[in-house]
């Protein structure tokens, strides 16, 4: 399975903004983030009803920076099922080429009985 979401990087997206360096360009954790949601949209309608998935491990590098207003798009592709543990390869490009890659790791849960830790 692989799905692809596109975003334009806006300026609440910065490192300067987002706390992570102090310069105005997409951020580290804005990237993860557009990952982690490609990853968890590209599972999601294959899940059974009150089933999401959350992240556990992220270990990706940024390694090219991306200007604000540049189209960036994140693509996940599931590699591997250990049980509930889904993984998955990502990879970020922005209009010219890669900026991110690496894996993720997110685990099925049953949404209510997760939730029901909380609220008690």
């Amino acid at each position: 399975m692989t799905y692809t979401l596109e975003r334009t990087a806006r300026e609440q997206d910065s490192a300067a903004v987002m706390g992570s360096g102090a310069v105005h360009v997409f951020a580290t954790p804005a990237m993860i983030l557009l990952m982690e949601e490609t990853a968890a949209c590209c599972v999601q309608g294959e899940l059974p009803e009150g089933s999401a998935t959350v992240g556990t491990i992220v270990n990706v590098q940024h390694v090219s920076a991306t200007p604000i207003g540049a189209k960036v798009s994140a693509t996940a592709r599931l590699v591997g099922i250990n049980g509930r543990l889904l993984e998955f390869e990502v990879e970020a490009h922005d209009e010219k080429g890669l900026i991110g890659k690496g894996t993720h790791q997110r685990a099925i849960i049953d949404v209510q009985r997760f939730m029901s830790k909380f609220n008690k």
